[in-house]
């Protein structure tokens, strides 16, 4: 019997998981799952980041992933500070690295950052010493969303390689999709993209997926797909004619999903455009797994703080959970 390899996480930071192996995306899961089971107990909260601070610095507007790595944060003892663009000197003009370097001046630990440009993130974590975690940078990324969609799948179908995922929707500006490839497709998965063909990227199957224009085609032959949110507000080139016209021609309707797979799971990463990406019936019916997504957040935000928190650890407190 082969022995599983033992991984130890040296990164100091969390960009995108293209830099990151099999392994020690597995690392993450593993610690994720160990993590979900503080949020059963009465008390929820460990004391693994007492006396670290998180900031959460945030260029674009976010519900779910702020408060999510908010909350990630306080259950592991760290001290939390939120800026937001509209309320700090960003206005003023303040450079990401001028920020990222006064943040780093008053000993925060680690900065969770979110930004409209790609590669915001990688800039910054070369220009301060502290750890940075990928909150999404423009069209690049979105690590932790990933992390935590292949998080779900894996509880509830046991085991990611083999299985075959549908990502469908504005894959064009999908940093969403583009860190659900890297991770998918290490770990073994089938993908699949589905889009108008003026949201499909030039040169993506050279990610390793296949691709289709038909919603119907991307949902038979899938185990779970991943809808997106249609980002008009990004979409100038308007790229498909109208929001009617998108759910009449690639909307998931519980019509749709009877062509589909006994028990497939049917995701979104939010927030959802009822009656645009998929009917009301199909976001809050039994395949849906869009809440357990958001759970999950938690626990997958805190194995990443935990391990870029210890990276230059040799070993792992034994009091980490």
């Amino acid at each position: 019997m082969a022995t599983k390899k033992i991984v130890t996480w040296t990164k100091k930071d969390l960009l995108g998981l293209e830099y990151l192996t099999k392994e020690e995306i597995e690392l993450i899961l593993d610690d994720a799952r160990s993590f979900k089971e503080v949020l059963t107990r009465p008390l929820r909260k460990v004391p693994t980041l007492r006396g670290k601070t998180v900031v959460n610095l945030f260029y674009e507007p976010s519900t779910r992933t702020r408060t999510s790595f908010e909350l990630a944060a306080k259950r592991l003892s760290a001290d939390v500070i939120n800026i937001v663009k509209e309320s700090s000197s960003i206005q003023k003009g303040e450079t990401l690295i001028d920020t990222g370097r006064n943040l780093e001046a008053l000993k925060t630990d680690i900065i969770v950052v979110r930004h409209n440009c790609s590669g915001a993130a990688m800039m910054l974590s070369r220009s301060v010493s502290i750890s940075v975690v990928n909150a999404g940078d423009g069209w690049h990324e979105h690590p932790t969303q990933a992390l935590l969609d292949i998080f779900t799948l894996k509880e509830k179908l046991g085991a990611i390689n083999g299985i075959n995922v549908s990502i469908i929707g504005d894959i064009a500006h999908s940093r969403v999709a583009r860190s659900n490839i890297w991770g998918l497709t290490k770990l073994g998965a089938n993908v699949t993209v589905c889009a108008p063909e003026g949201l499909i990227p030039a040169g993506i199957e050279e990610l390793g997926v296949k691709i289709t224009n038909s919603v119907d085609e991307a949902i038979k032959r899938a185990d779970a797909i991943n809808v997106l949110r249609m980002q008009f507000e990004r979409d100038r080139a308007e790229a498909f004619p109208s929001t009617i016209e998108y759910f009449k021609t690639f909307g998931i309707t519980e019509e749709r999903l009877k062509n589909a797979k006994k028990g497939i799971i049917v995701m979104h990463p939010g927030p959802i455009n009822r009656g645009v990406e998929m009917s009301a019936e199909v976001a809050d019916g039994a395949n849906s797994v869009i809440l357990e997504q958001v759970t999950n957040g938690i626990a997958v935000r805190m194995a990443v703080l935990y391990l870029v928190a210890h990276a230059k650890r040799e070993e792992a407190p034994t009091d980490a959970v």
